[in-house]
């Protein structure tokens, strides 16, 4: 009788053993396999990140030209372009000369 006992707390501990073992390895396998999502998640954002980054400095960049050209529009040289360009305005004591094409 205490043979018979014995056999089976044997056998029920290594099936319990085996149990274990098998609900391990499957956590080992899950944390694994969140582990390479994880890292591809990672790999990304930083990806992401750099370009976000070349971004700002693009555009800290170009806020930087918009307060210069702000600065050049204030003063009397911008006028005088405009003026000529895009009104046809002289001084009165210009000469200009014009191509007979025209």
């Amino acid at each position: 009788m205490k043979r018979k006992v014995a056999f089976r707390k044997k056998k029920q501990n290594r099936l319990g053993m085996m149990l274990v073992t098998i609900v391990v390895a499957m956590l080992c396998v899950v944390i694994l396999v969140r582990m390479t999502d994880l890292r591809k998640k990672q790999k990304s954002y930083i990806e992401r990140e750099e370009t976000l980054k070349e971004q700002i400095e693009s555009e800290e960049q170009r806020a930087q030209d918009l307060v210069e050209y702000e600065k050049y529009t204030k003063t009397t040289k911008y006028v005088e372009e405009v003026a000529k360009d895009r009104l046809g305005l002289v001084y009165s004591d210009e000469i200009i000369f014009q191509s007979e094409d025209e």
